[in-house]
């Protein structure tokens, strides 16, 4: 049986320090809340998570299931970053209409844009299902038996679960599978997009900024959540009305300085914080680098491609962003890794876990972990990059690659169930119709010839000319026919042809022998979380993120990212006309933005020294999954929106160091001066609730030392 009791008994509390982590929400009381007053804050645990009143996480929406937004007014006025509704800007933009290149803001509420698959998700409430999932777990269990039977225990435990009609469940795995918790949430689907400043804004920096300090990107799209006459989730209806929210957060017009609390509050995606050391080493020294390589090819002919043509730009915004931003990432990651050390680092603590495992009698039970790794993992390496490497050519970088992947399923699932040529003819038009509606062939002909050598396959760019998939009504027209001509229409297409045999080996060699060598690990790294909170229970172990609803704390602080540098945590507007370059698609800034600042026509929104805050840094554990986050401040009040990591600390996805690990957020000050002073979209800071907590307090203890004298 696992470990469960333990799980709550393995923390020692350290006022001083800062150690990171991503903790739940419902769990806040005792530790937690005591280090976030420590740092500043003056909320409670109840505060925070409530499930009988309204609280700061009813305001806390999944977007779209990859990042983070808040409600800001009691219309249901939702913030995000730009960079998490791009696929939504880009979806409404045209040459006549070029919301990314102009941006866009709705006047009132007839003029804002539905957005067919969007959605926002609420937690309503957290439970512990732990000893309802864990059931009949036992050691003698084979991998395959347990997850079996924990996946039994979970969809009975999901299915009797009470909950409204309108509400969902849903279970998670935490610890690496050492405990389980329920979600009870709510799921609203007319999500229309209210408004969003130019690229130039944005994305301001693009790929030159991307992951790094100074920051002036006023990174945030707003949106809008409709609901029915109940106020409850609906499709999209022209009758919906905007959502009357549990809680929104009020905005602080008064700002952050160094050493202010600060809390970012959202759906982290994917960490993995008690790897070994064998598993980094690999990763940042093996692994990343050939996919970095792959991206990095891919890039070359993307960029160019859409400096060459506002069409192009128009149509790979979006795909550009998502690859640019993973490779520069993975560099950061590699770049911070060695710079602290890490991998020593983590030997050295397996050293102090070797270490203990002999004083507590454990070293029979536990002692094989370690070298097992080491042997698994250079048995599991090879694999896992070849793995790796096929999926960025074949469903990342390269879009007729994709297609013919997508086919040859749809080939397989007919081969299976000739019975289903329907569905499949559904599944495969809905892929290419995706795929094409944002698709030139000249580039993506470029990125093949550039990324296929790389995955160690001949190059044959003639396939190009001689496929239809490269037209979309051309490669529908391979569907036409009964389910042996489909087959043998899709086997007589060249680039189908030329790529069929690398997915048959992908399928029936690559990712075989990867799920084979996998699995054992995946189980020893369950077993490892369990030797360490046994054998060293007086350390600090938060769950790795998994996007459920997480609170992670710090504080804003500068950083010193090498030798005799180092960045003030705050940057301002003025930093925006230092980098300006005309005409440059990274650097190029609105000429009202430069009319606004050449006046000095701040409105309320310049802090104490007349400058308007852009970006601001803290010490806050975040990943992918948090951007759009609400950096919150000390008393509840939203300050900032968390959108990027500085690059050495992308590490902390494996290694979180306080010392360099800086999240960036766009000073909420920026925003509202964009929304109002740059789009005269005044009617939507009407809405929102403008606060000044520092000036308050700062008032009340005057009242209060007054009444004492």
């Amino acid at each position: 049986m696992r470990l469960l009791k333990i799980l709550f008994l393995f923390v020692v509390f350290q006022a001083s320090a800062q150690q990171g982590g991503m903790w739940i929400p419902s769990l806040l009381e005792g530790m937690n809340e005591d280090e976030m007053q420590n740092l500043g804050s003056k909320l409670t645990a109840q505060d925070i998570y409530d499930v009988n009143n309204s609280s700061l996480k009813d305001a806390i929406g999944h977007f779209n299931g990859g990042c983070t937004s808040e409600v800001i007014s009691d219309q249901g006025l939702v913030l995000t970053n730009h960079h998490c509704g791009y696929g939504q800007i880009q979806s409404h933009s045209s040459l006549e209409n070029d919301y990314l290149k102009d941006g866009f803001w709705a006047m009132n509420l007839e003029e804002e844009l539905p957005n067919n698959g969007l959605f926002i998700e609420f937690i309503v409430s957290i439970h512990d299902v732990s000893e309802v999932v864990l059931k009949g777990i036992t050691d003698t269990m084979t991998e395959t038996e347990k997850q079996s039977l924990i996946s039994k225990n979970s969809n009975a435990a999901m299915k009797t679960w009470p909950r409204e009609s309108w509400q969902d469940v849903k279970t998670k795995a935490f610890y690496e599978g050492n405990q389980y918790f329920l979600f009870v949430t709510e799921r609203f689907d007319d999500i229309r997009l209210v408004g969003a400043p130019p690229s130039s804004i944005g994305k301001f920096g693009s790929d030159t900024d991307n992951w790094v300090f100074p920051r002036h990107t006023g990174d945030f799209s707003l949106f809008r959540i409709y609901a029915d006459a109940n106020n409850r989730p609906a499709k999209y209806s022209k009758d919906n009305k905007p959502y009357k929210p549990k809680h929104f957060l009020p905005i602080s017009l008064d700002g952050v300085e160094e050493g202010d609390f600060t809390m970012v509050f959202g759906f982290p995606g994917t960490t993995s914080e008690y790897l070994p050391a064998v598993a980094i080493e690999h990763i940042t020294k093996d692994y990343n680098p050939t996919n970095i390589a792959i991206r990095e090819a891919a890039l070359k002919v993307i960029d160019q491609k859409m400096k060459e043509s506002d069409a192009v730009r128009i149509k790979y915004a979006s795909k550009q962003a998502r690859i640019a931003n993973a490779w520069k990432k993975w560099i950061g990651e590699n770049l911070g890794i060695k710079r602290s050390n890490a991998v020593e680092k983590r030997r050295e603590f397996e050293a102090t876990f070797t270490k203990a495992l002999k004083e507590k009698g454990l070293e029979d039970k536990y002692g094989n972990i370690l070298p097992e790794f080491d042997k698994l993992y250079k048995d599991f390496a090879p694999i896992n990059i070849k793995r790796r490497n096929f999926i960025e050519v074949f469903l990342v970088t390269n879009e007729l690659m994709q297609m013919t992947f997508r086919a040859y399923q749809v080939e397989q699932a007919l081969i299976a169930n000739p019975e289903n040529l329907e569905r499949g003819k559904t599944v495969l038009t809905g892929q290419l119709e995706s795929i094409h509606k944002n698709y030139d062939v000249n580039l993506d002909k470029g990125v093949y010839q550039n990324v296929m050598p790389l995955y160690g396959k001949s190059v044959d760019a003639s396939i190009y000319d001689k496929t239809a998939f490269t037209n979309l009504e051309s490669a529908l027209q391979l569907l036409e026919g009964d389910t042996e001509t489909v087959i043998k229409n899709l086997n007589n297409d060249a680039a189908y042809a030329y790529a069929k045999p690398i997915i048959e080996e992908f399928f029936n060699t690559i990712d075989a022998e990867y799920q084979q060598k996998n699995a054992p690990i995946t189980a020893l790294q369950t077993q490892y979380m369990t030797a360490l909170m046994e054998a060293l229970p007086n350390e600090r172990y938060f769950p790795d993120a998994n996007s459920t609803l997480r609170v992670t704390y710090g504080q804003v602080r500068g950083y010193s990212p090498r030798d005799a540098v180092y960045y003030n945590p705050v940057s301002y507007l003025d930093g925006v006309i230092e980098k300006y370059i005309p005409d440059d698609y990274e650097f190029d800034v609105p000429q009202k933005l430069i009319e606004l600042y050449e006046a000095k026509d701040y409105g309320q929104y310049a802090d104490s020294n007349g400058k308007v805050p852009v970006c601001f840094l803290g010490t806050n554990h975040t990943t992918g999954g948090n951007s759009g986050s609400p950096a919150i401040d000390a008393h509840g009040n939203l300050v900032g929106l968390n959108f990027d990591r500085v690059w050495e600390g992308t590490m902390s996805d494996m290694n979180y160091d306080p010392e360099i690990c800086r999240n960036i957020m766009v000073d909420l000050r920026y925003v509202l001066f964009i929304v109002d002073k740059y789009a005269g979209a005044k009617h939507l800071i009407d809405e929102m609730k403008l606060v000044h907590p520092k000036t308050d307090n700062s008032k009340k203890k005057k009242k209060r030392k007054k009444k004492k004298k």
